[in-house]
């Protein structure tokens, strides 16, 4: 079967540019099923220097590939105690720069950050496309959406949006920073992490051969701090702290205020 739709310029810059940059066995990842090809192999574009896969999955691929989730996946409310911990160190950056309103959480995991974010006042929003954790969060009182960012609307500016490893699950981020900038109050900010390409750890696990984020099935792209600073600025978000993320390896967490609204949104 066709499992991906190819690219046909890099979907950060739109230059035709792309070259091979290298291949990775899948056919270990916990999700994977065998009808997916076991390759994945990543482009790097000669315009911006962004690395991603070749392609996205189609809607059938993605429905294959993501029914085997079920039995793993976050649960809303699941093992939360330790998170919790994690969560208030999230909160505590973003504190200095936005302390009340509207928290947007994309992508919600167990709950965890948005219950945290509730307990430090904020009012929690929860988005997410798996329709039994949106229901389990309105079952706990939390407003919550089972729809795109790109697609949602309120009826009030929010405070923050964290997009907390989610951005680089998108086929084309610049349409879900667009949809971010269109949802959040000016002055507002944006928590925002992923694998950081150009850390050491990361560079070291590449020189080990032992990075997994090359056989990530689940990922399109690999950003590097360098280029996500650019398309930050570029939908009218200025970075005002980088620190370095506890939830996963060679992971980088920034926050970013919307200085301007962005003509892209």
């Amino acid at each position: 079967m066709q499992d991906r739709i190819l690219y046909t310029a890099c979907p950060l810059c739109g230059s035709a540019a792309m070259i091979e940059f290298l291949r990775a066995d899948c056919s270990g990842h916990p999700i994977y099923q065998s009808v997916i090809s076991p390759v994945m192999t990543w482009n790097k574009c000669g315009g911006c220097g962004h690395v991603f896969t070749n392609g996205y999955f189609t809607d059938e691929a993605a429905s294959i590939i993501f029914s085997k989730t079920a039995s793993g996946q976050a649960v809303i409310g699941g093992d939360i105690e330790k998170p919790r911990h994690i969560s208030a160190r999230m909160i505590d950056k973003v504190l200095p720069f936005v302390d009340d309103g509207i928290w947007l959480d994309v992508g919600v995991g167990n709950g965890s950050l948005l219950f945290t974010a509730k307990e430090y006042g904020f009012t929690p929003i929860g988005l997410d496309l798996r329709e039994d954790n949106v229901r389990a969060l309105k079952q706990l009182g939390v407003e919550s959406h089972c729809i795109d960012i790109i697609e949602l609307k309120l009826d009030r500016p929010c405070n923050v949006i964290s997009m907390a490893d989610v951005l680089e699950h998108m086929p084309f981020p610049r349409k879900g920073l667009a949809a971010a900038n269109r949802l959040m109050a000016d002055g507002g900010v944006l928590f925002i992490s992923m694998p950081n390409s150009e850390s050491m750890v990361w560079m070291a696990m590449d020189m080990n051969k032992q990075n997994p984020y090359w056989g990530e099935l689940e990922h399109y792209h690999n950003f590097s701090k360098t280029r996500l600073y650019a398309l930050l600025d570029e939908f009218g978000f200025e970075p005002v702290r980088y620190g370095v993320s506890e939830r996963y390896r060679s992971c980088m967490e920034i926050i970013a205020r919307k200085v301007r609204t962005s003509p892209l949104a």
